[in-house]
């Protein structure tokens, strides 16, 4: 959003070790991506595609307006998902059931982008598929692929990922280190002294390291895993075992061993070095994609002769000896192996005859899972599971995978697939959840009730949205009286289990609230606001008595709806930025985008001073749009402009309203949220924090609230406050976002004033 630094390079992670060399092969990188639209880098496993490619995209960010992108492909097995995948990773939302290839194609065609598609091998057909469309219909859109073999597309450039050179031993100089001109050498020093703190390449093991070296071919992965081991041997003994297993291998002669076998003994070795209990559990963790935490690894693992304490030493074990990857997520940790790692792993889960079994143990977690994320997501802990989802993407779509491919398991994939609505319909992604319960039902799944409840959320927000639009558009007005006395079906009455404990009131409470909104916006549609207003207050409460934030988002947005169709704009413009102040509203792009847009309605037809600020608002509005792929419900025909907009270029002319525009499509997601609620005067101006609303007298905090205030006032980040009340950080976070809601606030700073505030009266 406004050309910010965090747009440049999107989805490759941190990195946790240094890059070494390469500096050659980055250039001739560079020089191939500027003369030619795809590149596709080869080369075996190990040699380190994948981290050469990210090395260059960031180098050449800056020539990239509209950002560079990664699209990791190693987790997917269904090679009809790979246009899914790569607007997922570029932040479209397909809201719409439209083939994905067609949505990303008009979102990337006026586009300058790279886009690296990593580890393509195992799916050709849809890889070299999308590059062609793609790069047919585009002319700013350049492509650098990872591939142990080429896309075969006409204009496809080859570069083979060399291994990283060695010395031979005549190329060592007596007195010298050898280190800064072999980066195979400087490599193995490098992650040597990360598990032997002080240890160097000197005059006394430069020799038995580049030995070393060469017996590994220069591959990356094999340099790492051998320098692991100089906690436990010596280089010198680790050069001994390692030429006494080429002899094993090869017969001899270990410079006769291809590459794929130099890392295949490699690994093996690691593999050997590990316990029984390590290797049972690395064949087992195979079957997870994209990381775990340690719930889902003692899920999948535990039960089969380990217990839940054998499989944490052996997850501990693995990490020690790097086979795991430790990394963390918001306070919580998860685990990875690297890709190779989970190639071998999975081999060796195939000898155990266990693969089914253990694909079926971590389907069914994740069907767990997703049920839980369903009966709770009505509920304080929307965001939590939406950050949870996220991380676990690969992982539930490796699940689904599993039933549709799997005979008699289809219908098991339907059950997981429709219980993810929510996260279908409210990330935006509907095409997703499309793809893969139509999938089911082809693979001899039967609609059941899950189906119907998950199609008629789709298709109920499908047809809020296309109605709000209308309104705002001023096409859908009632023609006639008898139009407007169309009869509206009345809502079914509130039971009294929407208020009570319990997980089933969770899920009920959603569909009574959604019933509402449609209802509410219909009767919008009829020309009947006054009467969609009581519908909205009523799911507002619901909402609110369950803490809960998307539904409630849809309902102030459709309270608004109704107050700007009844001439009633300061209402209309007050009930938006009560949206805005829900956290769940602004993390959300596509939720963000329409309440920005029925607060710039509100404000053009409000006053003639607040029209120039609706022309700032209309202009971030159309960027967001822009950023994500558009809105998808558009009802308005090109050239045609809404009523609010018709109205803010008669009040500004068309020269001032464009120039406000100009600066609202300027401005970040933060920025124009800041600028909504009157945080900030424009792009430009210096920031300043609102002062806090008085909450009204009814608002009460818990005790436990209240703790969590008074350390927030002290600047206590939600790690140290969980340390302090002696809590999960998740529990935590669910406090802060409960505090907020609570009392209107939009950040910590107002929650800390507020609290600074009432201490002398209320302590």
């Amino acid at each position: 959003m406004g050309g910010s630094e965090s747009r440049r390079t999107a989805g490759f992670p941190a990195e946790l070790t240094s890059f070494v060399g390469r500096r050659d092969e980055a250039v001739e990188v560079r020089r191939l991506l500027s003369v030619g639209r795809l590149l596709t880098l080869t080369g075996p496993g190990g040699v380190g595609k994948t981290r050469l490619a990210g090395h260059v995209a960031q180098q050449v960010a800056r020539v990239f307006p509209d950002g560079v992108w990664l699209v990791p492909l190693a987790a997917l097995q269904d090679e009809a998902f790979v246009p899914h995948a790569v607007i997922d990773a570029l932040g479209v939302r397909n809201e719409s059931v439209r083939p994905p290839l067609d949505v990303l194609v008009e979102y990337l065609r006026e586009r300058q982008l790279l886009i690296v598609l990593d580890n393509c091998e195992h799916l050709p057909r849809s890889c070299a598929v999308l590059a062609a469309a793609v790069l047919s219909a585009t002319e700013g859109v350049r492509i650098l692929a990872t591939s142990r073999h080429r896309l075969g597309l006409s204009g496809e450039q080859l570069f083979e990922v060399p291994p990283l050179s060695a010395p031979a031993p005549h190329e060592i100089a007596a007195g010298a280190v050898a280190a800064e001109r072999f980066p195979a050498l400087r490599l193995f020093a490098d992650r040597a002294a990360a598990v032997v703190p002080g240890f160097t390449l000197a005059e006394g093991n430069q020799q038995a390291v580049a030995r070393l070296c060469r017996r590994l071919d220069g591959l990356p992965l094999a340099i790492e895993l051998a320098a692991v081991r100089v906690r436990a041997l010596g280089v010198e003994q680790l050069v001994e075992r390692l030429d006494d297993r080429y002899h094993l291998l090869t017969g001899g002669g270990p410079a006769s061993a291809p590459r794929h076998r130099t890392l295949r003994s490699a690994v093996d070795w690691s593999h050997e070095l590990c316990t029984p209990q390590e290797q049972l559990v690395w064949a087992w963790l195979s079957v997870f994609v994209g990381g775990f935490d340690l719930a889902a690894a003692e899920a999948v693992c535990a039960g089969e002769g380990l217990d839940e304490t054998d499989v944490l030493d052996a997850i501990a074990g693995l990490v020690d000896k790097s086979v795991l990857v430790r990394e963390e997520h918001a306070g919580q940790v998860r685990y990875r192996l690297l890709v190779s790692l989970r190639h071998y792993g999975q081999e060796k889960l195939a000898d155990l005859g266990e693969v089914a079994g253990t694909r079926r143990r971590h389907r069914d977690h994740f069907t767990r899972l997703a049920a839980e994320y369903e009966r709770t997501w009505f509920g304080p802990d929307q965001a939590g599971i939406t950050e949870r989802l996220r991380l676990d993407r690969d992982n539930f779509h490796a699940a689904m995978d599993f039933c549709l491919t799997t005979p008699g398991e289809a219908q098991q994939g339907l059950r997981m697939a429709s219980s993810l609505w929510f996260h279908w319909v409210a990330g935006g992604i509907w095409g997703q959840g499309r793809h893969w319960m139509d999938g089911a039902l082809r693979a001899g799944a039967r609609p059941d009730v899950a189906l119907t409840r998950a199609m008629w959320a789709g298709a109920l927000m499908s047809l809020v949205h296309t109605r709000s639009a209308a309104v705002l558009a001023g096409g859908e007005t009632p023609r006639s009286t008898a139009d407007r006395e169309l009869s509206v079906p009345a809502p079914p009455p509130v039971p009294a289990t929407a208020f009570g404990p319990g997980r089933a009131r969770s899920t009920t409470a959603s569909f009574i609230v959604l019933t509402r909104v449609e209802l509410a916006c219909t009767l919008v549609c009829r020309g009947r606001p006054e009467e969609a207003v009581p519908l909205c207050v009523e799911a507002i409460a619901l909402c609110e008595a369950h803490g809960e934030q998307w539904a409630r988002g849809w309902a102030l947005r459709t309270l608004a709806l109704a107050y700007w169709s009844a001439g009633d704009y300061e209402s209309a413009a007050e009930h938006a930025r009560a949206c805005l102040r829900l956290p769940y509203t602004v993390q959300q792009a596509q939720s963000l985008a329409r309440t920005l847009d029925l607060l710039a309605a509100a404000e053009a037809m409000a006053a003639a001073g607040a029209v120039e600020r609706a022309g700032v608002l209309r202009g971030a509005v159309d960027r967001i749009w822009r950023d994500i792929g558009g809105n998808p419900v558009e009802t308005l025909q090109p050239g045609r402009l809404r009523i609010a907009e018709r109205h803010a270029r008669r009040t500004l002319g068309d020269a001032a309203y464009e120039r406000a525009h100009r600066r609202g499509g300027g401005l970040s997601m933060d920025e124009a949220v800041a600028y909504a609620l009157g945080e900030r005067r424009g792009p430009s101006a210096p920031r300043a924090v609102e002062a806090p609303p008085v909450p009204p007298d009814e608002v009460l905090l818990t005790r436990r609230e209240l703790q969590v205030a008074s350390l927030i006032a002290q600047g206590r980040t939600n790690r140290q406050i969980a340390e302090s009340l002696v809590i999960a950080q998740r529990t935590a976070e669910g406090h802060v976002e409960r505090i907020l809601v609570k009392l209107g606030f939009t950040s910590r700073s107002q929650v800390a004033a507020w609290f600074s505030a009432r201490r002398p009266e209320g302590g």
